[in-house]
């Protein structure tokens, strides 16, 4: 199994991609994640989990209609889960996303769930009701997995607490079997995304920064997803990709 190295935020790049948002967001946006080292940032993140922000996760999820449109997702079958037979959800918080998979996926599937909060795992097991999932604490830039050990990954509002995608994505592109797929959801550099940062310590993401990086690390982007029409028109919702591990 390939470890990697402890990380640092490269400022010099999220100071770039600081400027190149417009005024607004700039203003709004939680600058916390430039300001600190990656451990630091890292130890705000679970402490944000374990508490009352993180209790209320799953409620703010359901108000907010990302669980009924994440189901949407899956029931419709835009993201595939037929076949899978080992499938990891990274960044599992209260199982918003293991619920679907629980759902959708196909009976014999190997369902695992890791998180960095311990507390957030246990609150997954508590809703979940279900002995399926296997919970494993682990930071998402140091899987605790081997490599090709998954052929399907979701990954869903996790990158946004990382200062560079790369780090996150080529870690979960390793863990990946060649043809494995990906849902991969993310925080965008729109109002809506500046907020979210504002209330949970992240960063947000340019579009075309998050393709290119998932190219660059060996995962071809099949489609972009929208929640609805209007998700669409409006731009909204996050950035929402079925990616493809290049064979």
């Amino acid at each position: 199994m390939k470890t990697k190295p402890r990380l640092k935020a490269p400022k010099s790049r999220l100071a770039h991609d600081r400027r190149k948002k417009n005024v607004v967001n700039r203003v709004i946006e939680n600058p916390l994640i430039q300001r600190v080292s990656y451990d630091q940032y890292r130890d705000k993140v679970r402490d944000v989990y374990d508490g009352p922000k993180g209790a209320l996760l799953a409620t703010c999820s359901m108000l907010s209609l990302h669980i009924a449109f994440g189901d949407r997702l899956f029931r419709k079958r835009r993201f595939e889960l037929n076949g899978m037979k080992r499938i990891l959800d990274v960044g599992s918080g209260a199982g918003q996303i293991a619920r679907h998979l629980l759902k959708y996926a196909d009976r014999d599937a190997r369902i695992t769930c890791c998180d960095l909060s311990v507390e957030m795992l246990r609150r997954a097991r508590s809703r979940l009701r279900s002995v399926r999932p296997k919970h494993t604490a682990a930071d998402v830039t140091r899987l605790p997995f081997a490599d090709n050990s998954f052929d399907c990954v979701t990954c869903g509002y996790v990158l946004e607490h990382l200062p560079d995608a790369r780090s996150g994505l080529s870690e979960l592109a390793r863990v990946l079997v060649p043809g494995g797929r990906m849902l991969l959801i993310t925080t965008e550099d729109n109002f809506g995304g500046a907020w979210t940062s504002r209330v949970w310590y992240c960063r947000t993401y340019n579009r075309q920064e998050v393709l290119d990086i998932s190219r660059a690390v060996g995962l071809d982007v099949h489609r972009e997803l929208w929640f609805s029409r209007m998700h669409k028109l409006l731009r909204a919702g996050g950035i929402c990709l079925d990616l493809r591990k290049r064979v």
